[in-house]
């Protein structure tokens, strides 16, 4: 188990320096906030919809409320996994504004999903001729 904290550890280092040297090469000046807004959010939203696909798989319910409650899970804990890690290494700040500002990133590039989601669902009613169905979109498809 120390030997996997070590190598993620590790790996985190990694993609820590060269997030900062891409954006030192594009003149991008992210403050520690900023990085971690820009980098959880774009991870969360990934990682989302990796879990959204894979659950979608798995059952024919709509999963979206069940992947968000499990994707905002696990994106807490590597928040504050990376927080822990950053005060064991010494490699950037410890703070819980970092933190938080990672899972804000999340949330509003989540926010972005459901309005594209809300506005798909409306083009289809619109261009479909029908009402919007009254059931909840977790009715299992009938064969």
């Amino acid at each position: 188990m120390k030997e996997l904290a070590i190598l993620i550890t590790e790996m985190v280092n990694q993609f820590h320096d060269a997030f900062i040297s891409l954006c030192g090469i594009f003149g991008i000046h992210l403050t520690d906030k900023e990085m971690h807004f820009w980098v959880i959010g774009i991870f969360g939203i990934f990682f989302f919809g990796v879990t959204h696909a894979v659950f979608t798989w798995l059952s024919k319910w709509s999963m979206t409320a069940l992947s968000f409650i499990y994707t905002v899970t696990v994106i807490i804990v590597i928040v504050f996994a990376i927080e822990i890690q950053q005060k064991v290494t010494g490699r950037g700040n410890m703070e819980f504004l970092d933190a938080t500002e990672g899972i804000k990133g999340f949330l509003v590039f989540f926010m972005f999903f459901l309005l594209l989601k809300m506005l798909l669902r409306f083009i289809k009613i619109l261009f479909s001729g029908r009402p919007a169905s009254k059931s909840n979109g977790n009715a299992r498809s009938r064969r």
